[in-house]
């Protein structure tokens, strides 16, 4: 039981990440949420840190046409390692 509660409380260390829009005139469509301590149970922070994201909020310039390059989140989200970012996928990221 302590396991659990320590588990659950660590998780909450590492909280969603909303992105803040750049884009005016996209709000019919929820901004990017980034589930932080789900990929932090996977993977060590150095997998990320500091290449290709910087370890400060908003030093990040995520884009809907860099993760399409195989960029930012696009280096995973390719189909292949990760799911794909493509239209029939949007909403894993893009909820209300």
């Amino acid at each position: 039981m302590l396991a659990l509660v320590w588990t659950v409380c660590s998780a909450a260390e590492y909280g969603d990440i909303v992105f803040k829009r750049k884009v005016e005139g996209m709000d019919d469509i929820p901004p990017g949420v980034f589930p932080h301590w789900v990929h932090r149970m996977q993977y060590k922070c150095s997998a990320c840190h500091d290449e290709p994201f910087k370890m400060q909020a908003g030093a990040n310039e995520v884009t809907m046409d860099a993760i399409g390059a195989g960029q930012s989140c696009g280096i995973c989200h390719d189909g292949k390692k990760a799911f794909a970012s493509s239209v029939d996928t949007c909403l894993r990221c893009h909820y209300k």
